[in-house]
């Protein structure tokens, strides 16, 4: 049998696995059962497609999301592996024949969803040899996972239904209580566990006090220009706010899609097609967007409102960096969204543990510790330093006196008798004609301009952490009217004093409204050739209808800039480049990075024996070599039967047909001092078809093909 590090080179393109990934690929491989915790961009689809391609059958995969399904088998399916889904939006004639297929055994992987699973069961269970059962995003089978799906817990019954099957469940985002419940509730039999580091170090967190509308929106737009070649999405709270950063977005001259429940099926599928395929550069969404996105350019993620908890965060912020390379997540954190989320807390069918996590989604927001330490907390790692990635490592927050800030605010509040929220305070303190403000006779109150000498969006900052610290409450059944609370009045008397967090402008680029960003980029060597893979990807990517990063992702591309690979041997050695997408893609690859080079694009001709065997080991037939490596066949042959000489190569049915080899087996048999010219002059046999099926005689003894 093929090892698993085998499989792992000749399909991935990977020489070794990740932490973890082996050991669970072991597990599956000997029959036993699994639950896997991994997060996001880790690496969870290679523990169960490995064993799927080493173990006779095929391995079911239940996915909840179709477009996660189909992203998985083009991917698989560019690999060269053979794998296919079935579900509702495909005819019914191609699910029954990807089950045809299957019972076969022409297929290795089915993606699957749990509700047609069910509907399929008997006939599944009773036309295929099922290898492996992998449940991907197993949380939903959890009545404390933060996606619980009902349908979810059908799947007890594949225990029973495929005995002696190992079942892998995995899943990105659990906390304790949910891995034990997921272990119990898919009845698994003493499973292996795995659970991977959670933390993203090349993940940048930070939290910003909501700054506004223009400043948000300007942040955004840093970020769209920092990575211009690359990609990111926006979470926003609702669809209403999700279409209205989409506009704004799309105003500034971006190309921006908008993606959430409320669109039909087509408009979804089509706002996601542009975004992983690289059309538009930001997709503003719902957490409906993003379940099994596996894009490896999306370098950062901003979440427009706080999420409703720990693991929706950590899951959506996951999109980012999947590659390895550096991303940043920036939330926008406004005490407005928490009473929205409390809302829907009540409204949910879980209140109190839902507030439970809600609360810690609101601690971390508001915390000035390492961000990450909190976040690997609740996922029960224990971290024993600071990341030295997150805001408020990076820049700890200074402080000051803020007593009379305090003061002034807090009196504002009292002469407005608590009838006012945040924004009206501020315009009362910064001394606003606004006409709401004059309307009502704020600009007579002693407060009026108190505050003048800070911008509002420090005001903002200052009443926020004035909330955090709990001098101000927000009365959430009164259109967020702010109160001054017991301790607050203590503050206003003078009894306490406090210390507020300086206020720190954030950091991003200008950008005119409507009009198009043309900034002047000076680019270093590595990333004009970075910026030219990409494009040759994109093409690619264009001209097959799949998604660039189903060609190469951006971690195998930043390693051909590094090693700048001139030769297939070479460019065969760059993690992620499998044996098929040598075939399929080296050439053109190659051929750039030569012409970037100042090499003559095409590569010398009567380049090494060794290039020949790598070519035909990934699949690649003699002609199709010969064409590359711009030699004659007979040539390739040559190498190839060289290797076979010195007991490196004995594929030989791809060089010859049976009844080539039969022919050749019996004239040596007969007059082996005499059969090359034999076979040449009378049954005008090619000499390489004759050396082929001799080789093969001399050192195999008896033939494969018999």
């Amino acid at each position: 049998m093929t090892t698993p590090k085998e499989i792992l080179k000749k399909y991935f393109g990977y020489s070794s696995f990740r932490n973890g990934q082996e050991n669970i690929v072991n597990a599956a491989i000997s029959g036993k059962d699994s639950l896997v915790l991994m997060p996001t961009g880790g690496g969870k689809s290679i523990c169960y497609q490995v064993p799927a391609l080493a173990l006779p059958g095929c391995a079911i995969v239940i996915s909840p999301l179709i477009a996660l399904m189909n992203d998985q088998v083009l991917s698989l399916q560019a690999n060269g592996i053979p794998a296919v889904a079935i579900h509702s939006n495909q005819d019914e004639y191609t699910n029954r024949e990807n089950i045809r297929k299957a019972s076969k055994g022409e297929i290795k992987l089915i993606y699957i969803s749990p509700e047609r699973l069910l509907a399929d069961l008997d006939m599944l269970s009773s036309t295929i040899r099922v290898s492996l059962i992998a449940i991907d995003e197993a949380h939903c089978i959890s009545q404390w996972g933060h996606d619980f799906r009902p349908v979810y817990t059908s799947l007890k019954c594949l225990k029973e239904k495929f005995p002696g099957t190992p079942i892998m469940a995995l899943t990105a985002t659990a906390d304790r209580l949910t891995r034990s419940d997921i272990a119990n509730a898919l009845n698994l039999d003493d499973p292996f566990c795995w659970t991977g580091s959670f933390d993203r170090p090349n993940i940048s967190l930070k939290v910003m006090n909501d700054p506004g509308k223009k400043q948000r929106l300007r942040i955004i737009a840093s970020l769209i220009e920092k990575y211009h070649l690359d990609s990111g999405i926006v979470y926003c709270l609702s669809r209403k706010k999700t279409e209205a950063m989409h506009e704004a977005i799309s105003d500034m001259g971006y190309r921006s899609v908008c993606y959430h429940a409320g669109l039909t099926a087509a408009q979804r599928e089509d706002a996601q097609k542009a975004f992983v395929n690289g059309d538009v550069q930001v997709v503003c969404a719902t957490i409906a967007f993003g379940m099994g996105i596996d894009k490896s350019n999306i370098r950062w993620v901003v979440h427009n409102n706080i999420p409703g908890n720990i693991e929706s965060y950590y899951q959506e912020i996951g999109r980012a960096g999947r590659d390895g390379l550096p991303a940043e997540a920036i939330m926008f954190y406004n005490f407005g969204d928490i009473m929205l989320r409390r809302n829907f807390v009540d409204e949910s069918g879980q209140k109190e543990i839902n507030n439970e996590k809600l609360d810690f989604m609101q601690r971390f927001a508001e915390a000035t510790v390492c961000r990450r330490r909190i976040l690997l907390s609740y996922f029960s790692e224990e971290v024993t330093h600071d990341c030295g990635n997150c805001d408020n490592c990076r820049t700890p927050r200074r402080k000051f006196d803020g007593t009379i800030v305090a003061q002034k605010a807090l009196s504002a509040v009292i002469r407005v008798r608590s009838q006012e929220s945040v924004n009206t305070i501020i315009d009362i303190l910064r001394a606003s004609t606004r006409s709401e403000i004059i309307l009502k006779g704020y600009h007579y109150l002693k407060t009026y301009g108190a505050g003048r000498d800070l911008t509002p969006s420090e005001w903002n900052s200052y009443i926020l952490q004035m909330i955090q610290l709990g001098l101000l409450e927000v009365a959430y059944e009164d259109n967020f009217h702010l109160r001054p609370t017991p301790y607050g009045m203590k503050v206003v008397k003078g009894i306490e004093r406090i210390e507020l967090s300086t206020y720190e402008k954030p950091v991003f680029g200008t950008k005119s409204k409507k009009q198009k960003p043309e900034p002047e980029i000076i680019l270093s060597s590595d990333e004009q050739l970075m910026a030219i893979l990409k494009s040759l990807r994109k093409d690619i990517a264009s001209s097959q209808n799949i998604a660039a990063y189903m060609v190469f992702s951006d971690a195998t591309l930043a390693e051909m800039v590094k090693k700048r690979p001139v030769d297939i041997e070479s460019f065969s050695q760059i993690s992620g480049v499998g044996e098929v997408k040598l075939a399929k893609f080296g050439k053109d690859f190659i051929g750039i990075i030569r012409k970037f080079e100042g090499l003559k694009r095409s590569m010398p001709v009567g380049t090494s024996q060794k290039e020949t065997l790598i070519l035909f080991n990934s699949g690649m037939d003699p002609e199709k070599i010969a064409e590359l490596k711009g030699v004659t066949v007979s040539t390739i042959y040559s190498h190839l039967l060289q290797w076979a000489d010195e007991g490196k190569m004995n594929e030989f049915r791809r060089l010859l047909t049976q009844e080539q080899y039969n022919l050749v087996k019996k004239i040596f048999e007969k007059d082996s001092e005499n059969a090359f010219r034999i076979l040449a002059d009378e049954y005008h046999l090619p000499s390489h078809i004759i050396r082929a099926a001799h080789a093969e005689q001399r050192i195999k003894r008896t033939s494969p093909i018999d």
